[in-house]
Formats: C-alpha cells, structure tokens, sequence
C-alpha cells in the first residue's frame, strides 16, 4: 500500500493525531473491561527477588513435598521426573551447552537457584500462574534441585538456604558491565 517509509511515517503520523484529538471520547465509550487493581492484588505480583536471595518471601519446603505436588501441577507438562514431557524438559543436559544441540535445563542452565523459584511462583502452574503458596513453591524449587543432582532430597529450602545453592552452571555467566551491584548479576 505504501512505496517508502515516508509514506507510513505520514500514515502514523495521522493515526496518532486522530487517536490524540479524538481519542478520550472514544475511550469513554469502552466497554468497560477490566478494573483497577487492589493494592492486595498488585502485592501479589509486585514483587524483585533477586539472585542473593534479597526479595525471597518467608516459607520452606523440601523435594520429599515437592514430588506430590509435581506430580499434581507439572508432570503433565514436564512428564515423570522433568523429562520427557510436552514441554521444555527440567532435568538433563549436564555438558551439552557446548556442543551443536545444547540441552538447557534448570540443572544444566540456569544460573541461580533464586531465578528458578521466582519462575515457579510467577508462572507456574501453566493453567493458574501465581496460585501456589510460598512453601509449595520452595518445596517445587527443592525437588527440581533434586532431580537435577544439585541437594539432597531432605535439604529444605527457604528464604535463607535457597541463594546458598551452587548452581553447575553458574560461573559461566557474567553480568555486563555496569550491571552488577554487591556481586548480585
């Protein structure tokens, strides 16, 4: 429809003035969707943890609760033991990052141990992100280590154990520069 840039930017140009000069009465008659967020409800997603634990809520668990519960919210789609799943597998890929097919998993991947329980308590389960207590997530973060061969299965995590872990891969990852502040990346 348009033969040069200076054709859309005059398109765009328009649009915005219309959408500017017309836009509130337009915006008037919406339907109406959606609401303004309580301040409960945005505390629930308002929230930074960082990879030093900083941001971590109160609660624990460990792999022994965490396997009932991935059995109820992940196995449909991580399959048995994080492997073989309709997903992205969590379990595996120990030395495969460099070679032609790296298989990047939380045991093989991911640097912080903190990244994978903010994962789980924001997204997860797939059907109803942000639905698990803090001790299930802890317990859930706890069996994924487990699988992985990164803790014991009777090591409980918590706000204060979790930044402690050592993930494989951890120290081939750098912070770019100008990022990292307290050595947290």
């Amino acid at each position: 429809m348009f033969t040069s840039d200076r054709g859309r930017q005059s398109a765009v140009a328009a649009l915005l003035y219309a959408l500017l000069t017309y836009g509130g009465p337009l915006l008037a008659d919406s339907p109406n969707l959606g609401r303004t967020m309580t301040a409960e409800e945005l505390a629930q997603i308002d929230f930074t943890i960082l990879s030093n634990g900083d941001g971590l809520p109160a609660g624990q668990g460990d792999a022994r609760q965490g396997s009932a519960l991935f059995a109820q919210h992940c196995m449909a789609c991580h399959g048995a033991k994080g492997v073989n799943g309709i997903n992205d597998p969590l379990v595996g890929g120990h030395g495969s990052l460099d070679t032609p097919r790296p298989i990047r998993t939380v045991g093989s991947y991911w640097p912080y141990a903190t990244t994978v329980f903010d994962f789980i308590r924001r997204a997860m389960p797939y059907n109803a992100p942000g639905s698990l207590s803090h001790d299930d997530v802890y317990a859930l973060t706890a069996y994924v280590l487990f699988l992985n061969g990164i803790i014991e299965e009777t090591v409980s995590m918590n706000a204060q154990s979790l930044p402690l872990v050592v993930m494989p891969n951890r120290d081939n990852f750098q912070c770019a520069e100008g990022i990292a502040a307290d050595g947290i990346c």
